[in-house]
């Protein structure tokens, strides 16, 4: 190697040298601290960059924290960020709390972070609340009138539950509940008209805000519509109801009572036919009665004489007959 590339192998060396000192030791960041009256290690700048934590960010979240008056350590924002949390949103949630005269500390934050909700716009509606309209309610007073309800629901964050209570959905769903409750006990559609604060008050006196992460500052009654003439309809369903009921069982009936007349003219045929065969076998008894000599030649024009009487009188006892004999006598 040519001896005079030496001492500018050897400054290369150094600038490169000097530059990747410079990145694992952030200086300026250290001096920018300084300035600002963060005391921050400069070993534990190099060790953040060790660990694969950003120094800036680090230093800047301490900064910004310390300038608003917060005592928040390095090793608390660097775990933190460790854990996959959102470090600038946790400490402008905290600046904006401390501001505001809400009871929020760092482990709080932290833990409403890392559950995934947003902490800062937590924040902010805990001290701009929040209006949610609801989804248009329907529900039948006892009279059978359905109203058509929406309301408006003015909620702001309880940080206190913000880990592990329900959300909007169950503010809504819980709201709906209660119009529906405070409309079905109505004794009639026009006592809701003329009161609508009365759902508001009976559905806030419910706590429908328990074990949410909201409370709930007022309920306001936005319209009620008049629906439709639910009783009405359900008599209507119920009366055809009932009359195709009735129109089966009178069904049923003619049905059997058809079956029943069948069944009457059958056994009227069955003893026509027995009839029938009984006087088939007349003239053969008479003859046998007449070869064994039970029977005489005077008996039997006696019986034809009582045949023909009575068959006389038969004639005369109908209706027309009698008519028409009245007539010729005339």
């Amino acid at each position: 190697m040519d001896p005079n590339f030496t001492p500018i192998l050897m400054i290369v060396g150094a600038i490169v040298a000097f530059f990747v000192l410079l990145y694992l030791l952030p200086v300026n960041l250290w001096f920018t601290a300084q300035l600002s009256g963060v005391r921050v290690n400069l070993l534990n700048l190099l060790l953040m960059r060790l660990r694969k934590v950003s120094p800036a960010l680090v230093t800047n979240a301490m900064i910004t924290s310390t300038k608003a008056g917060l005592n928040i350590t390095s090793n608390e924002i660097e775990t933190h960020f460790l854990a996959g949390g959102n470090v600038n949103n946790v400490i402008k949630a905290l600046i904006s709390a401390d501001k505001a005269n809400i009871p929020l500390d760092f482990k709080l934050a932290t833990a409403i972070d890392l559950a995934g909700r947003d902490v800062f716009d937590a924040v902010q509606l805990s001290v701009n609340p929040r209006v949610i309209n609801t989804p248009p309610v329907a529900a039948v007073a006892k009279d059978g009138i359905q109203l058509i309800a929406k309301a408006r629901v003015t909620v702001r964050a309880n940080i206190n539950q913000l880990v592990g209570g329900a959300g909007e959905e169950t503010i809504l769903a819980r709201v709906g509940e209660g119009i529906v409750t405070t409309i079905g006990s109505a004794k009639d559609h026009k006592e809701v008209l003329e009161n609508p604060d009365k759902i508001s008050k009976t559905v806030l006196s419910k706590g429908l805000d328990s074990g949410t992460a909201f409370e709930i500052l007022s309920i306001d009654i936005a319209d009620i519509d008049i629906g439709e003439n639910v009783g009405a309809k359900l008599q209507g369903d119920q009366a055809e109801a009932d009359l195709k009921v009735a129109n089966a069982r009178a069904e049923e009936r003619r049905a059997m009572a058809v079956a029943s007349e069948q069944e009457m003219r059958a056994k009227a045929q069955e003893a026509r036919a027995k009839v029938i065969e009984a006087e088939a076998q007349v003239p053969m008894a008479m003859a046998e009665a007449f070869r064994n000599g039970n029977l005489g030649i005077m008996d039997y024009y006696k019986m034809q004489n009582i045949q023909a009487d009575t068959e006389m009188r038969g004639s005369i006892a109908k209706p027309g007959n009698a008519e028409r004999g009245g007539r010729k006598n005339e």
